[in-house]
């Protein structure tokens, strides 16, 4: 995944276990609700973080362009509500899809 966090060795799932693993476990020790692992990665599932609508707001001064954005945000908004779905159901770890 083109991280190497500065190392001159080659560390399998390096990553995995500095973001993910690490995360979760500490989550666990604090007794946290929730351990957000950032937008993108379907090899996130498999890792125990199931897909979640993230948001953000941005300030486009020029009308063409924003209107251009709001545009394609529309026709994706669709895609992603049914992808983010179809990715829970069929690909969570856990037991019942939860």
């Amino acid at each position: 995944y083109g991280r190497n966090w500065g190392c001159s060795k080659k560390y399998d799932s390096l990553h995995f276990e500095l973001c993910y693993y690490q995360a979760i476990e500490a989550a666990i020790e604090m007794q946290l609700y929730r351990v957000e692992a950032g937008a993108q990665g379907e090899h996130k599932i498999s890792r125990g973080y199931l897909p979640t609508f993230t948001y953000s707001a941005h300030y486009i001064p020029n009308a063409q362009f924003n209107e251009a954005i709001a545009q394609a945000l529309s026709k994706e908004r669709g895609q992603v509500i049914f992808t983010t779905a179809a990715l829970t159901l069929q690909d969570s770890p856990y037991k019942n899809g939860a």
